[in-house]
């Protein structure tokens, strides 16, 4: 089981942050969220990251994202490191590399399931007719093929939730972050989505990030970690 207070090296991780600290100013007032954390993320490896609320695991998400820029440390993204690249670069190898899943969908409304879930793939460049084919297929493998051409108002909770998956892995990234990606949905329909998710996880050998207030979600992955007073500690499986 990979030690997570002893990163691999950049070029064998998928995701990695070194020394990662964030601290958020307005004028005079300062406030740290956490400092000094190491987390590598292994080829086809799934963590849990769990937490009382407020103890930054989101700001974590953002930084490891590139959605938002460290105080301190160093992120690294398929053995880039992020600080070095322009916005441009950033933005492009996020949108290569990396997938989001969100509580809530953030689907655009005014476009079908199958554009939506298209939608990654036409930012980075691929034509239209080449675009629509993984999509297509992934939208049929979460069991939203005859769902295509109907738009997020048009779904249930869960099927958006589903389509929101399918877009987050049809670049097929090397790792994708999820914040309580199921946290909106029923049980039951949660446990369908989660289940989805990592059968993709198995057949893409995509690695996990995932922040869960579900101790039952957390035990199905291979490492469960708590983000508590600005560190990050290894919980037992």
């Amino acid at each position: 089981m990979t030690d997570t207070t002893a990163p691999l090296a950049p070029e064998d991780a998928v995701l990695e942050c070194v020394g990662l600290g964030k601290v958020y100013q307005e004028g005079k007032l300062r406030t740290p969220v956490f400092d000094q954390l190491d987390l590598a993320v292994a080829p086809g490896e799934t963590v849990a990251i769990v937490g009382a609320s407020g103890a930054g695991k989101s700001t974590m998400l953002h930084l490891l994202g590139g959605l938002d820029v460290p105080t301190a440390g160093e992120v690294y993204v398929a053995g880039q490191r992020m600080s070095k690249l322009s916005d441009a670069a950033r933005g492009d190898l996020r949108n290569q590399a990396l997938g989001f899943i969100y509580q809530f969908h953030h689907l655009l409304p005014e476009f079908t399931a199958l554009e939506n879930v298209m939608m990654p793939l036409l930012i980075g460049g691929m034509p239209v007719e080449q675009a629509v084919v993984p999509a297509r297929e992934l939208l049929e493998r979460v069991g939203l093929g005859a769902r295509l051409e109907h738009k997020p108002g048009e779904l249930s909770g869960g099927e958006r939730q589903r389509a929101a998956v399918a877009r987050a892995l049809v670049t097929r990234p090397a790792c994708v972050l999820g914040d309580e990606p199921t946290g909106n949905l029923d049980e039951k329909t949660a446990a369908k989505v989660f289940e989805m998710m990592l059968e993709l996880n198995r057949a893409q050998r995509t690695s996990l990030v995932l922040v869960t207030h579900d101790p039952r979600l957390a035990r199905r992955l291979d490492r469960t970690l708590e983000l508590t007073g600005g560190n990050l500690r290894p919980l037992p499986a």
